[in-house]
């Protein structure tokens, strides 16, 4: 089956299409879909960023991903849009939040990666409070 990927930023209708899907059929081109939140403020990320953020921890290899890699600004994307929804996803990656919180790199500090990161972890703490 061929997945209704957005062709371009502006590509709403695909990305609607796109959260209309079960898990399991969108499963396989999550890294993909990612690529799609780089910016928060792509027409496409507004669809795609609530339903990901529904999808919980089984997102966490994914995200993961994202946060290993060198782009900080999709790194505080994904974590202000999708991880600071999801208090489950937010456990699974606590040593990437831990990590961005007390050690990041300049970029990341530069980019709020290391707030955004201490508010999530601050919000887990109080929601277990």
């Amino acid at each position: 089956m061929s997945l209704p990927l957005p062709r371009d930023k502006h590509d709403t209708r695909n990305a609607q299409a796109l959260i209309a899907l079960s898990w399991e059929q969108i499963r396989p081109a999550m890294p993909q879909i990612l690529e799609w939140v780089q910016d928060a403020n792509w027409p496409v990320a507004g669809v795609l960023l609530p339903y990901l953020a529904g999808i919980g921890p089984r997102l966490a290899p994914y995200v993961k991903a994202v946060l290993a890699g060198n782009d900080e600004q999709w790194k505080y994307f994904v974590l202000h849009g999708i991880v600071r929804h999801s208090r489950e996803l937010a456990f699974e990656l606590d040593g990437e939040l831990q990590r961005f919180a007390h050690a990041p790199t300049g970029g990341e500090l530069e980019e709020g990666v290391a707030e955004v990161a201490r508010e999530i972890l601050r919000d887990s703490a109080a929601d277990t409070a």
